[in-house]
C-alpha cells in the first residue's frame, strides 16, 4: 500500500497534463501512485496519461464520463486509490518540490489525522507574483475541528489538503456531482472530521487560468451552489453543531452566495430574481440563533437576502439595466472610427451564406485556408466563399476565387458580415468578433519552436511578437481551433490560453499527400523544372529570430558538387521571404515563389530541414527527411523549443555540410535506421491527417454537422500517401 494517492482529473486542460504528472513523479518522497482520471483512454489526456504509464508503473490511468464531471471524476480515482492518504490534484496545478515529504514528515510528527490542510500559491497564468491565501489562524499539531471554527473547509480547495483513506471510506464521503463540488465535499469533510491539522508550507502550485474559473461561467449551474449550500447546512443541522462552528459556516457559505447573487452576469436574466429568493429562503431556514451580520455594506447585503429585497440589492450592487446599456454604448474603438463603413456595416445582419478566408495576412490562396475553401465549394456550394489577400498577390489567384484585397471597402464589408471566419494565422486587431459569428483557426504547422504566449521568455522573439495582451484578444475570437496531431492539442492550449474548442482533425492542406496521384506527381515535377531522372531534394530552412533577411545556412553550389550529378535541389525559403537568392543552374531551383509547399513536396524525393515544421507535414509521405541542425544550441536558447529535436528527429541529424553531404553520399538517408526513425516520428506527429480533413471541418463548422457524423481518422497504418517520384518514374 503506497503512503500517497495522488488523483489527477484531466478534463479539457491536456496542455498542462504531463508538467502535473512530472511534478508527482518527480517528488522526492516516492511511495506514492498518481492516478490521471481521463474522459476516454484515447482522447489527448489519456494519450498523455497512458504514455506515462507505460514508463512508470506508479501511473494508473482511469475514465471517467465528463458528463458527470469533476467531482464524479474525483470520486472514481478515490474509489480506486490504495493509498493511505488521498490528494486530488487539478491536470493544470503541480505539486512543489519536496511536498509529500513535508506532508509525510508532519503526520509522522503529530500523529494520524483525518484531514491535513496545506497552504498553495496561486499562480497567475501569466506568471505574475504568486499569491498565497493564509489558512488562518489554527493550533499547532493535531487538534480537534472546534477548536479552529474559522477552518470550515468550505473555503479550502480540494486540492490544497491530504485526506486519510480510512476517514473517507468510513463514512462514505463522495464528491457531489455538482459544478460546486469543493464547497460540499469540504463542508461534509470538516462536519465528519475528529482530528485535523494545518502544514504552512506550500505544497501546491495551482495554476489561476486565463479563462479565469469555471465556477464563474454564466449559466443554469449557477443554482447548484445552493444546493450544496443547502446540503452543508442540512447535515450540520442535523449534527446538531455548536454555535461557534455553525456561525463560521453559515457567513462563509452565504459570502460565497452572495457573490455570485452580486454578479448577475453569471445567471441567465431571466433567473436572477429566482436565484435571488431561492438563496432568501436558505438563508432564513439555516440562519443560526444569535447570527448578526457583519458590518458594512457586507451586513446590508445580509440584511436585503433575508428579507429577499431583490430589487434594493440591485440598486445596492449598481446592476441595473440602465448601468448594462450604458457599457454597450461605450465610444467605438480609435480604428474602427477611422472606417465608418466598417462601423456601419457591422450594425447589419451577418449574412448567413458568408465566409472569409485569409492565409499568412493575405500572402495569397493557400495552407488551410485554401483547403477548405476549395472543399467548402465541393461540400457548401451554397455558402459564397471569399478570400483576402495583398494587392501583390491577387495575380496568384486562380481566376475562379472571389476576393477582396486587404484594407479595400470590400474587404471591410465581408469581414463585417461573414458568418464564418477562417485564418491560418490572424485577422486584423480592429476586426471585430460579433455574436453568431464563427471564427476557424487553422493553424499552419506544427508548433517545435515556442508559440504565442510561451515565446514572452525569449527576449528576441518576444521583441519581435508585439503585445501579447493584444494577441490574446486575437485568440479570444477564436471559436474553433485546428490540431494535426496530440502535441499540437496540447502545446496551442498552452501556447494559445482560450475558451476555444479543439478539432483533432488534421491539417486541410495535408489531404494532397493522401490523395494525389502519380499523374499529378509527375505534372508537378515537370512545372518545377526537375530533370527526368534525377533524384530531388528539397531543402527548406526556417527562419531565425536572432538574424535579419534569408539565410540559406548552406553553400548549395558546394553541397550539389559534394553529394554528385544524380541530386538536384529543390530550395525554399521561409513564407517571410519571396526568393531564396539561389542560382537557377540546372542543379538548384528555387522553388520559392511556388504558391503551394505542398505541390513542392510531392515532387521531392527527400527532405533537408532544420527546424521548419515542414518536416511534420512531410512525414506523411513517409519519404527520407534529414536535420540540418548546425546551430540547434542557438536556436534552442533564443527561441525556446517544445521538445528535444535530437532525441527524437524524423531521421539522420547531420551537424556540420561535410556530415550532410555524407549521408547523401552512403545513401544512409534512406536507409533502416532512418526509416524506424521517420516510423517513429509519424506515429507521433501524423496522428490526423488522413486525406479527409478538410471535409471534417466543412462539415462541422460551415455545415453545423454534430461531431458523432464527422468522418472519422483513417489509422496511420491504414494510409496510403501519395506515391513517391522514384515510383512515378520507374
Amino acid at each position: 500500500m503506497p503512503r500517497f494517492s495522488i488523483i489527477v482529473p484531466a478534463f479539457g486542460v491536456a496542455g498542462r497534463l504531463s508538467q502535473a504528472l512530472d511534478s508527482v513523479l518527480a517528488q522526492s518522497f516516492g511511495d506514492l501512485e498518481v492516478i490521471p482520471v481521463c474522459d476516454t483512454p484515447d482522447s489527448t489526456a489519456g494519450t498523455v496519461a497512458a504514455a506515462y504509464a507505460e514508463r512508470d508503473q506508479r501511473v494508473v490511468p482511469l475514465t471517467s464520463p465528463p458528463s458527470g464531471g469533476l467531482g464524479v471524476a474525483r470520486t472514481t480515482g478515490a474509489e480506486a486509490a490504495t493509498g493511505s492518504y488521498l490528494l486530488f490534484l487539478d491536470s493544470d496545478d503541480v505539486l512543489a518540490p519536496g511536498a509529500l515529504a513535508a506532508i509525510d514528515r508532519h503526520v509522522a510528527a503529530v500523529g494520524e489525522v483525518d484531514v491535513l490542510y496545506f497552504d498553495h500559491e496561486r499562480v497567475h497564468w501569466w506568471d505574475a507574483e504568486p499569491s498565497t491565501p493564509p489558512l488562518g489562524g489554527a493550533p499547532e499539531g493535531a487538534f480537534a475541528p472546534g477548536l479552529a471554527p474559522e477552518l470550515t473547509g468550505v473555503s479550502v480547495p480540494a486540492w490544497s489538503a491530504a485526506y486519510r483513506s480510512a476517514f473517507v471510506t468510513a463514512h462514505r464521503l463522495t464528491f457531489p456531482a455538482s459544478h460546486f463540488t469543493d464547497i460540499g465535499w469540504g463542508g461534509l469533510v470538516t462536519l465528519a472530521a475528529e482530528r485535523i491539522s494545518v502544514l504552512r508550507s506550500v505544497c501546491v502550485r495551482h495554476l489561476v487560468r486565463r479563462q479565469g474559473s469555471r465556477l464563474h461561467a454564466p449559466g443554469e449551474h449557477q443554482f447548484d451552489l445552493l444546493d450544496q449550500a443547502d446540503m452543508v447546512l442540512s447535515r450540520a443541522a442535523e449534527l446538531a453543531l455548536s454555535a461557534d462552528r455553525l456561525l463560521p459556516l453559515f457567513e462563509q457559505i452565504f459570502a460565497v452566495v452572495l457573490r455570485t447573487a452580486a454578479h448577475p452576469e453569471r445567471l441567465p436574466t431571466p433567473r436572477r430574481r429566482a436565484f435571488f429568493r431561492q438563496a432568501s429562503r436558505l438563508y432564513r431556514r439555516h440562519r443560526p440563533s444569535g447570527h448578526r451580520p457583519p458590518a458594512g455594506s457586507a451586513g446590508i447585503q445580509h440584511r436585503l437576502l433575508a428579507c429577499g429585497a431583490y430589487s434594493a440589492f440591485r440598486a445596492l450592487r449598481g446592476v441595473n439595466r440602465g448601468a448594462a446599456k450604458a457599457a454597450r454604448r461605450a465610444p467605438v474603438p480609435r480604428m474602427l472610427r477611422t472606417r465608418l463603413r466598417y462601423a456601419l456595416a457591422l450594425r447589419r445582419p451577418l449574412e448567413a451564406d458568408l465566409a472569409v478566408y485569409c492565409a499568412y495576412w493575405g500572402r495569397g490562396y493557400t495552407c488551410n485556408p485554401a483547403a477548405i475553401h476549395a472543399k467548402a465549394r465541393e461540400l457548401a456550394p451554397h455558402i459564397r466563399s471569399v478570400f483576402l489577400v495583398e494587392p501583390d498577390a491577387v495575380a496568384t489567384l486562380p481566376p475562379d476565387v472571389e476576393y477582396a484585397v486587404i484594407g479595400s471597402r470590400a474587404y471591410w464589408d465581408v469581414l463585417a458580415r461573414a458568418t464564418f471566419c477562417v485564418n491560418n494565422a490572424n485577422f486584423a486587431d480592429g476586426v471585430v468578433k460579433r455574436p453568431g459569428s464563427v471564427h476557424l483557426q487553422t493553424q499552419h504547422g506544427t508548433p517545435l519552436k515556442k508559440m504565442g504566449v510561451d515565446q514572452s521568455t525569449y527576449p528576441v522573439v518576444a521583441a519581435a511578437t508585439g503585445s501579447f495582451a493584444k494577441l490574446l484578444t486575437r485568440v479570444d475570437r477564436w471559436d474553433y481551433n485546428l490540431s494535426s496531431n496530440r502535441h499540437s492539442t496540447e502545446m496551442w492550449e498552452r501556447a494559445f490560453p482560450g475558451s476555444y474548442e479543439t478539432l483533432e482533425y488534421g491539417y486541410p492542406r495535408n489531404d494532397v499527400y493522401y490523395t494525389a496521384t502519380a499523374r499529378d506527381v509527375a505534372r508537378i515535377r515537370r512545372e518545377l523544372g526537375v530533370p527526368e531522372g534525377r533524384t530531388a531534394i528539397l531543402y527548406a530552412p526556417t527562419h531565425r529570430d536572432y538574424s535579419s533577411g534569408f539565410d540559406a545556412r548552406l553553400d548549395l553550389e558546394a553541397f550539389c558538387e559534394a553529394i554528385g550529378d544524380d541530386y538536384v535541389v529543390l530550395l525554399r525559403a521561409h513564407y517571410f521571404y519571396d526568393v531564396g537568392a539561389a542560382p537557377n543552374d540546372g542543379r538548384i531551383i528555387d522553388v520559392t515563389g511556388h504558391r503551394s509547399a505542398e505541390d513542392v513536396c510531392l515532387a521531392a524525393d527527400a527532405l533537408i530541414t532544420d527546424y521548419s515544421s515542414i518536416m511534420f507535414d512531410y512525414a506523411n509521405l513517409d519519404r527520407p527527411i534529414v536535420v540540418y541542425a548546425d546551430d540547434w544550441d542557438v536556436y534552442r536558447e533564443t527561441r525556446g523549443v517544445y521538445f528535444d529535436l535530437m532525441e527524437a528527429p524524423p531521421g539522420r541529424v547531420a551537424h556540420a555540410p561535410e556530415d550532410l553531404a555524407a549521408v547523401f553520399r552512403d545513401g544512409s538517408y534512406a536507409d533502416g535506421s532512418a526509416a524506424a526513425l521517420r516510423a517513429a516520428f509519424r506515429k507521433r506527429f501524423c496522428g490526423f491527417d488522413d486525406g479527409r480533413a478538410a471535409e471534417r471541418v466543412v462539415r462541422r463548422v460551415l455545415l453545423g454537422e454534430p461531431p458523432e457524423s464527422i468522418p472519422p481518422v483513417i489509422p496511420l497504418a491504414e494510409r496510403i500517401p501519395a506515391p513517391a517520384p522514384a515510383l512515378v518514374r520507374s
